[in-house]
């Protein structure tokens, strides 16, 4: 069997060679190709060679000739020219400049698609197809389908400061006082599916039928404990300023009368309304604290609606609206055997956490 010359490896090329190897990040084809380069250097066949990566023998032959023209740098694939553009670099601006532009406001489709900007184009004497038009709209990382919604926060003069206030109560609670983190989670809706959900097994997922029918909607209000991470709730029939100092009454209650109580709740219609801060005013042990607006993180509360959202109302399944009120109520009563508080880090200051 007919062998070459092996190839002379300085220390440097080995080591770079032997590394491509064994990375786990090395394409396949590059892998082969410093294979081939060590294998030649132990003065083995160019046949065996191919049979030991998976080339015939005229490509070991090829890179080992690429390789003792350039070295490493001949191992890398030569720049191919490839089909010339169809779309000039000017045609292919005017496609991101329409696609990221704003529409007529008065025009009734509010956003563009790839139909109608490869219109457009066509318009102005640039024929083009819609799925030229996504494809290269694509590698532009430029996404027509979604949508991601935002909110500028007011230019509050006061907002530092209610945060500070907030999360002060988390991180120093006063002495002989309970802080609680009070809201309401409303539209929570008794989806009942029409066929059982398909356990997940290996190599695929849950699988859950799209069709379901609705059978009311609950609403909740809840109070969080921020020292024990306890909650206490109860479904509401109406989210009003009645029903929220009812609910506060119901833990003036229970709640020991030598303590006094630092609440913190958002801006919500009950929590503000005239006969709510009336009712403050006459029961002196009781401090209100206000999230600023558009700061529900703020409110550790939060916190638990989103557990409460994961583990029960999200992918659970209620014929009635009785149901979704008892495994919620049911999840409550568990959930508080085990609590506990929330770590809070965020120092309620900009760029600090």
């Amino acid at each position: 069997m007919f062998k070459v010359d092996p190839i002379v490896l300085t220390d440097e090329e080995r080591a770079e060679l032997e590394r491509r190897v064994r990375a786990h990040t090395t394409q396949v084809r590059h892998r082969r190709r410093a294979e081939v380069i060590l294998a030649c250097a132990e003065g083995i066949s160019l046949r065996r060679i191919g049979e030991q990566v998976g080339m015939n023998e005229h490509q070991v032959g090829l890179w080992r000739r690429r390789f003792l023209a350039s070295r490493l740098a001949g191992l890398v694939d030569a720049r191919r020219p490839g089909r010339p553009k169809i779309y000039s670099h000017d045609d292919r601006l005017r496609m991101a400049a329409i696609a990221t532009s704003a529409k007529d406001p008065n025009d009734p489709v509010s956003t563009w698609t790839c139909i109608d900007v490869a219109e457009r184009l066509n318009a102005e004497g640039i024929p083009v197809s819609v799925s030229q038009v996504w494809r290269i709209l694509d590698a532009m990382d430029i996404d027509l389908t979604k949508v991601r919604g935002w909110i500028n926060r007011r230019d509050d003069p006061d907002f530092w400061d209610r945060v500070r206030d907030v999360c002060g109560l988390y991180l120093a609670p006063p002495l002989n006082a309970i802080v609680l983190s009070v809201d309401e989670k409303t539209g929570i809706q008794a989806k009942a599916r029409i066929h059982p959900d398909q356990p997940p097994a290996p190599g695929r997922v849950r699988r859950r039928e799209f069709e379901y029918t609705r059978n009311g909607n609950a609403k909740l209000m809840a109070a969080l404990d921020i020292a024990t991470g306890q909650v206490v709730a109860e479904p509401i029939a109406r989210n009003d300023a009645v029903t929220f100092i009812a609910f506060l009454e119901d833990l003036d209650r229970v709640i020991d009368p030598a303590l006094d109580i630092e609440i913190i709740m958002d801006n919500g219609s009950s929590h503000v309304a005239k006969i709510t801060k009336a009712w403050f005013a006459t029961h002196p042990r009781w401090h209100p604290h206000y999230t600023p607006k558009h700061a529900s993180w703020v409110n550790q509360i939060e916190l638990f609606f989103s557990i409460l959202q994961r583990k029960v109302i999200r992918n659970g399944d209620f014929p009635s609206y009785d149901d979704l009120i008892t495994k919620i109520m049911r999840f409550i009563a568990d959930y508080d055997q085990t609590a506990s508080p929330f770590r809070w880090t965020y120092a309620a200051d900009p760029l600090r956490a």
